[in-house]
């Protein structure tokens, strides 16, 4: 009989060890994804159901969705400009326009890109009035700005997850430390990273403020677009040229704050808490998917 008590012990403790491995290796995360119709100004609704989630190519489980809107609506915005910007005044009163046009629950803030880092200019705040008055030449000279960025990402100026983080980067997007177009530049690899497991959602706004370089120009904008897409956000370029506006692209930006979801899932994890690629479907006809392409899961919860 102890033989056998001591068989059934064993047995129940490989178990209860195999399920904690399990349990381990269950990981979950949280995305924002947005989605437009391709043939129609408004998105059609979708449910949870016609939505699908891979990591590393591997179904997952999709465990909450939900639409952005009315008082869930959730959005901390922070504009970033680039401190060799100087150029930058005919612009502002298209940037406050914009700010001001911002639903009354948005919060958002100014940031500038100083010696590597993102100097906040207020705190993140409803009152769009206040958020203008933080508005003005940055001071210079330019930096690193995908140092910034990973600056703003580990210094959120919040500590809510639920909410949207989300960023508009004024940049030419040009790594000083290594001018050459290089699609694995570690600033910007650490850059993403950092974006990711924070949750931001990152645009950028092509804006050279250095002297003209065709090379620099298109590295630039190539590597801001690494970063856009890997967030789930936008990279907008119109050339080597500065935009004459900024508003078509602000436009474009309202609509996607507009049809933007919550998408919260679960999958197997190879290992410990870490940043993975993701793939999104959403079932339906002439709808365009825009989600981020890499994703931060943690274990028993996005971290």
């Amino acid at each position: 009989m102890k033989k056998i008590g001591l068989t059934t012990l064993m047995a129940a403790g490989t178990l209860l060890v195999a399920a904690q491995g399990f349990a381990q290796n269950t990981g979950q995360g949280r995305a924002i994804v947005t989605l437009f119709a391709k043939h129609s100004e408004v998105a059609p609704t979708v449910s949870q159901q016609d939505v699908s989630v891979k990591l590393n190519g591997k179904e997952s489980t999709v465990t909450g969705w939900a639409q952005f809107k009315g008082a869930d609506d959730g959005l901390e915005l922070v504009v970033l400009i680039d401190g060799g910007a100087r150029n930058l005044g005919r612009q502002f009163e298209e940037i406050g326009q914009f700010v001001q046009n911002m639903g009354p629950r948005t919060k958002m803030a100014v940031g500038y890109m100083e010696n590597g880092r993102t100097a906040m200019a207020g705190p993140l705040s409803a009152d769009h009035k206040q958020v203008m008055s933080q508005l003005h030449l940055p001071a210079g000279p330019g930096t690193n700005p995908y140092f910034s960025l990973s600056d703003l990402a580990q210094n959120w100026p919040s500590r809510d997850p639920r909410m949207r983080r989300e960023v508009v980067m004024l940049s030419d997007g040009i790594d000083p430390n290594n001018q050459r177009f290089d699609p694995d530049d570690p600033y910007v690899q650490s850059a993403i990273r950092d974006s990711v497991k924070a949750g931001l959602v990152v645009y950028t706004i092509y804006w050279r403020s250095r002297p003209e370089n065709a090379v620099g120009t298109n590295g630039g904008e190539s590597l801001m677009g690494e970063v856009t897409d890997a967030t789930g956000g936008n990279n907008y370029w119109s050339g080597t040229d500065n935009p004459v506006s900024f508003q078509p692209f602000f436009e474009d930006l309202a609509k996607r704050f507009a049809n933007q979801y919550a998408l919260e899932f679960t999958g197997r994890l190879d290992r410990k808490p870490a940043v993975e690629s993701m793939k999104v479907k959403v079932e339906g006809l002439g709808l365009q998917v825009i989600a981020p392409q890499q994703v931060f899961v943690g274990l028993g919860g996005a971290e």
